[in-house]
């Protein structure tokens, strides 16, 4: 990397650096709940590997449990991802090639989220830029070490999330269609499969003693679990394409997803290269495409594909294609990418915050909530440092109160299914706690609350009700449980064939 580049990928992370510090959101549920994770390491959790933990455990060991330490491990992951991206397309198309695709994932509002926002994107993102550029070294200028290098890539992604394991079978397929780079599945594609093996390794011992439960919680987003209507379906198609559309922005969507498509259909023309940008990325964005019309798909499930795919465009706008498309593209993208650095500021002058046009109101509620939580305990409880806090229902209430909360207790969540339905269901409950108090918080008034809940108490009363923040006609309610007799035991997902419905995504 030149010097030039490196000073602008320094600028830019001092830039965002500066946003982290003063743009004054709280955390989202998702990132208070792999905080939640990261005061316990493991090797796999409910629904994802454990390098999201790892890293937001390391980052706020070192600085303490602050909202800007458990995202700056974004950040971090951030600038890493664009100096190996701008890598990757210069070794594709050279300097000016690398400069263009630099500039078009600056263009989409999905790179400023990933720099922002502590959630399994980052870490996978970045870790699957590492894997596409390490293989290109291996496969192309035939650089030995770079197999390894790939594999511990490949294998920090999968520690990220399962679906990495797309890499080695794409490549697989890259390999077996390229007869000059076949004889490389003798040797060179297990060097590289072997760190990814040893990262799997920890994952599968762990849903082996937890009853699979991560593998059940990835089968449940696929198929549909009850006839679906057409309208559902085209409903899903709608909701998704608009996802795609705000995050990588209208006009480089719909460059990137017809390049893509004219590279598939051109396939057994193409250069060894673009054969295999295709395959690392566009191809399976085309896939997931083809996927949110038969059943509904997550609209992150397809950023990872978009980076090749922007690089495998660079190569048609070098080539004279898109020129002025992608430069109306490039100015549209970027309008979105400052429109979404300045939303604090546009919601303020325009009176917007918390109204039903403010798309940060779940950053905003969450510290205010937990300082209501705090005064009740304080003037409510005779002793509060020995009573259990217990979170009635959305995994998120836990995981907040958990990180708000001056004390950062331990929350506990209490599921009226039965069932393993987030992590706090994988980990075992206050049962330390036989013979104290429970301090309990939900959205539940009195007369709808679990039976089974209040009979594990000896005593279970009413003592407050604070508003809502967030929703102000759902106020939330306040209980003590006196005394603990048992707490209820929950069903493993393994035993529950039917009607398991994981609530994460």
């Amino acid at each position: 990397m030149d010097a030039h580049t490196l000073a602008l990928l320094l600028v830019i992370m001092l830039l965002r650096g500066g946003f982290l510090l003063i743009n004054g959101f709280d955390l989202i549920g998702d990132e208070s709940y792999y905080w939640d994770w990261s005061r316990q390491p493991d090797w796999c959790y409910y629904s994802k590997p454990p390098m999201i933990a790892w890293l937001i455990g390391a980052f706020t060991w070192l600085l303490g449990d602050h909202t800007f330490t458990v995202r700056l491990p974004a950040l971090v992951l951030g600038t890493v991802f664009l100096g190996f991206f701008h890598a990757t397309a210069k070794a594709f198309y050279g300097a000016r090639g690398a400069a263009m695709a630099l500039l078009l994932v600056l263009a989409t509002p999905i790179n400023v989220l990933a720099n922002f926002l502590m959630t399994i994107d980052a870490p996978l993102y970045c870790f699957w830029m590492m894997s596409v550029y390490y293989l290109r070294r291996a496969l192309f200028d035939k650089q030995a070490r770079a197999w390894l290098w790939a594999g511990f890539a490949s294998a920090a992604a999968l520690l990220s999330k399962q679906s990495a394991l797309i890499l080695p079978l794409m490549l697989l397929i890259f390999l077996s269609l390229d007869g000059q780079r076949r004889p490389l599945l003798k040797k060179e594609f297990w060097l590289y499969l072997l760190p990814i093996i040893l990262a799997a390794v920890p994952i599968l011992w762990w849903n082996q003693q937890h009853d699979w439960v991560m593998f059940g919680h990835s089968k449940s987003h696929f198929g549909n679990h009850e006839p679906v209507s057409l309208v559902k379906h085209l409903q899903w198609a709608g909701d998704f394409l608009l996802y795609q559309i705000l995050l990588v922005s209208p006009l480089l969507f719909v460059l990137v997803v017809i390049s893509s498509a004219q590279a598939a259909l051109n396939f057994k023309h193409l250069a060894a290269e673009q054969r295999f940008l295709l395959l690392m990325g566009p191809a399976l964005l085309l896939g997931v495409l083809l996927l949110s019309v038969l059943q509904k798909a997550q609209g992150n499930w397809p950023m990872p594909f978009y980076f090749t795919g922007l690089i495998l465009l660079v190569g048609n706008w070098l080539a004279g294609a898109w020129k002025t498309a992608l430069k109306y593209g490039v100015a549209l993208g970027l309008a979105m990418v400052l429109l979404t650095y300045s939303l604090p500021i546009v919601l303020q002058v325009f009176k917007l915050q918390n109204s039903a046009f403010d798309p940060t109101k779940r950053f905003n509620s969450w510290q205010e909530l937990a300082i209501n939580v705090h005064f009740e305990r304080l003037i409510s409880l005779p002793n509060p440092e020995n009573t259990f806090v217990v979170a009635l229902g959305h995994r998120y209430l836990a995981s907040e109160l958990a990180f708000y909360l001056p004390d950062h207790p331990k929350v506990y969540r209490y599921e009226s299914s039965g069932l393993v339905t987030s992590q706090y269901e994988v980990w075992s409950g206050p049962q330390a706690f036989i013979g104290k108090n429970g301090f309990v918080i939900g959205e539940t008034p009195a007369e709808g609350l679990p039976a089974e809940l209040k009979t594990a108490f000896e005593n279970f009363r009413f003592l407050a009700q604070i508003p809502n923040p967030s929703k102000p006609n759902s106020p939330y309610y306040l209980y003590l449980g006196e005394n603990l007799k048992f707490w209820p035991e929950t069903v493993r997902p393994a035993l529950v064939k039917e009607g398991y419905a994981p609530s994460e995504n």
